[in-house]
């Protein structure tokens, strides 16, 4: 039970990674946009403007892992907390000017200021990949002992594994953006957008690609048992998973691609969290076991139970999200469109009244037995009643896109 939990935050870190770590990458390329006068914009804003409908969403899966962290995992999370404190805090630093800068962002378009806060939206796009690379670098390297602040504040992050890692993370969100971008291009029938990003997901993927290899070398030196660990068993057979993916990745790119090449690139980068995973398993942190480090039995169910019953409501709504904002219903030329539709038909119309009533009559029931309820099977029945409320309101929303394509 005690590895359960653990599969949750790597889940949570591989989807971060693929996610966010595109959105961090979005934000290096409105910096690197390269070109000459209205094409450097054009890259600047498509970059901008095609993270808008998720970026926010992606940050879902850090809190996530945090919580589950801290809650499974006390002892471990409060020593590299303590520790890491510094590349914590110049990442939650970067999060918070990033978002800042990105809602300001579009309320300055093209008025004085803007640029100022580009750029603070393209450095502080840089420097929370990099920071957060570097915490994943002190755990790897087992800078992070046991105890509370009980190792070196700066050299924990500031290592030769821990830059490395940090300086991956920002280059690997780059080529994940770019992939993303050039596919996001052809959707909106941009040709120009799509050979520029399909040039830059060439260059950034070998960049990667290289630095990964040079990486290899660095973690021999400096981190002799994560390099043990990702030379052999299953970090092996990950780190040849991601190196497949890469290369697989780059000759869809090449080919244009560009929907199969979203896909590879992700398993590409998730195949790097497991990797590391299976290259330390079974210590998390220096003398600290997995098994060691695992709250009490009870502690460990309850997260179980509340993950599994949190993803009923999270993943039908992320699905909905990223299916709506791939397929472009989220774009600001089809949500204009939507404005002057016509009306949906009367069946549709009932549908969506009763799955309202349904919605509302479920919400009350849920909320006062969870509230009043004192007897196991009220509250058992108030949570049903709470879940399908979310699951009505799920297929509420579906039913009002699928009217709208």
């Amino acid at each position: 039970m005690a590895e359960i939990p653990m599969v949750f935050i790597l889940a949570g870190l591989a989807a971060y990674t693929v996610l966010a770590g595109a959105d961090f990458g979005a934000g290096l390329w409105t910096l690197l946009a390269g070109g000459r006068g209205a094409d450097r914009e054009a890259i600047r804003h498509h970059a901008h403007h095609a993270m808008g409908p998720v970026w926010e969403a992606n940050h879902v899966w850090l809190i996530f892992v945090l919580v589950v962290c801290w809650t499974a995992y006390p002892v471990a999370f409060g020593s590299i907390a303590s520790t890491l404190a510094v590349p914590l805090f110049i990442a939650a630093v970067g999060i918070i000017l990033r978002g800042a800068s990105y809602a300001l962002r579009g309320q300055l378009d093209g008025a004085l200021g803007e640029r100022p806060i580009e750029y603070l939206f393209a450095l502080s796009s840089i420097l929370t990949p990099f920071a957060l690379g570097t915490v994943t670098g002190g755990i790897a390297s087992g800078r992070v002992p046991v105890g509370n602040a009980a190792g070196n504040l700066v050299t924990s992050w500031l290592n030769p594994t821990s830059v490395f890692i940090g300086g991956l993370a920002v280059a690997t969100g780059g080529y994940l953006a770019a992939v993303y971008l050039a596919a996001d291009a052809r959707r909106i029938g941009s040709r120009a957008l799509e050979l520029a990003f399909r040039d830059r997901a060439l260059a950034s993927g070998g960049c990667a690609g290289a630095l990964a290899l040079a990486g290899l070398i660095v973690v021999h030196y400096d981190a002799r048992p994560l390099f043990t660990g990702l030379t052999s068993d299953g970090g092996a057979l990950m780190v040849a998973v991601s190196a497949a993916g890469g290369v697989v990745t780059l000759m869809l790119v090449w080919r244009n691609h560009f929907g199969l090449a979203r896909a590879s690139a992700a398993v590409a980068v998730a195949a790097i969290v497991a990797g590391w995973a299976l290259a330390q398993r079974p210590r998390f942190l220096p003398g600290l076991t997995l098994e060691q480090a695992a709250a009490g039995r009870s502690t460990l169910l309850a997260v179980i139970i509340a993950v599994a019953g949190g993803a009923i409501v999270l993943v039908p709504s992320l699905v909905l999200l990223f299916r709506l904002f791939l397929r472009g219903r989220l774009d600001p030329s089809v949500i204009a469109a939507a404005a002057v539709s016509t009306p949906p038909p009367i069946a549709h119309r009932a549908r969506r009244r009763l799955l309202g009533a349904f919605a509302g009559t479920t919400l009350l029931i849920g909320v006062i037995m969870t509230v009043v309820g004192s007897l196991g099977w009220v509250l058992v029945v108030g949570v049903i009643c709470l879940f399908a409320c979310a699951m009505a309101t799920f297929a509420l929303v579906t039913a009002e896109s699928d009217h709208g394509s």
